[in-house]
């Protein structure tokens, strides 16, 4: 069967943060035995419906795929967004923590249940991948995979598109959430929605802060890069001059100390394609080439996936 359109279940849940909040998400399940769990963390502002077709294709190949929106964003926004207080560091430690907490449960009931071990693979967008750090307990992944997820430090762009940078992170992000008590989501980019003032203000900090947020002295303690010892692979996209350019995910790699770091560039180029970008791999009508490129390597450096979904 072509497993980009192979059968799955559509679960809609919750996710209970360990502050209380609410959060809405989804399961999307194979049909026959699971194999795998897999966490899909969204980008900045982006609701998980965009990352819909990504987890029907993981379905597909026996995953049990989490997807999630972050307070303020989505189905999980609770009230207007001006009244919305989250900060990137909630995010990064409230939601995805209780994600993380909703993956590892699934991953232990299925291996109860089936007497035999199964892999967790954490998969970052963007923010969803840079930020993993900051999420307690996220060593319970055995693997991590980061696409265009970077250190958002605008001296990491080059030409025009740091000055757009420079400007972005120094003037129209926080000016915009100070103006209209968030930031609008055209200004975010194409996909996203509008984001939170604490949240864009912080996001503007960090993004002009040298070292983005690992330098942030309200975070050190609290950063645990340097505690993951298993496979992380990250991707760039070379026509990703929004957001996602090559040296500021060198960066993000460089602070997995410990890990088993894989570099990939995808060039679109280099499948026929005019342009791909910080969104469009994910795209539905695009899955069938890009996706088994971007998971088969980390499941093949992973034991647990690579004997579940390959043997």
């Amino acid at each position: 069967m072509d497993k980009t359109h192979a059968p799955f279940r559509l679960r809609h849940t919750q996710l209970r943060c360990s502050d209380g909040r609410l959060l809405a998400a989804s399961w999307h399940e194979p049909v026959g035995p699971v194999r795998a769990v897999a966490a899909v963390s969204p980008a900045t502002a982006v609701a998980r419906g965009f990352y819909r077709a990504f987890a029907e294709w993981l379905a597909g190949r026996g995953y049990a795929v989490l997807s999630y929106d972050y307070r303020g964003i989505g189905e999980s926004r609770e009230q207007a967004l001006h009244q919305e207080s989250a900060r990137l560091r909630d995010w990064a430690q409230l939601d995805m923590g209780a994600a993380l907490h909703a993956a590892q449960r699934r991953r232990l009931l299925e291996q109860a249940a089936q007497g035999e071990p199964l892999g967790l693979l954490w998969i970052g967008h963007s923010f969803g991948g840079n930020a993993v750090g900051l999420t307690p307990g996220y060593e319970q992944a055995d693997a991590l995979l980061g696409v265009a997820a970077q250190a958002a430090d605008w001296r990491f762009w080059a030409g025009f598109a740091k000055l757009k940078a420079w400007l972005f992170f120094h003037a129209m992000l926080p000016l915009s959430s100070h103006a209209l008590g968030h930031a609008p989501g055209w200004l975010l980019g194409a996909r996203a929605q509008g984001l939170p003032k604490g949240a864009a203000l912080e996001w503007a900090a960090w993004g002009r802060r040298r070292g983005f947020m690992f330098t942030d002295p309200t975070l050190q303690g609290q950063l645990a890069y340097d505690r993951f010892e298993g496979p992380v692979h990250l991707w760039n996209i070379t026509d990703d001059h929004l957001f996602g350019p090559a040296p500021a995910v060198d960066e993000l790699a460089r602070q997995f100390t410990a890990a088993k770091v894989a570099r990939h560039t995808l060039d679109p180029a280099a499948l026929g394609l005019s342009e791909i970008g910080h969104f469009a791999m994910f795209r539905r009508e695009l899955g069938a080439r890009l996706w088994p490129l971007l998971l088969a390597p980390v499941e093949a450096a992973t034991p647990l996936l690579r004997a579940r979904l390959q043997g």
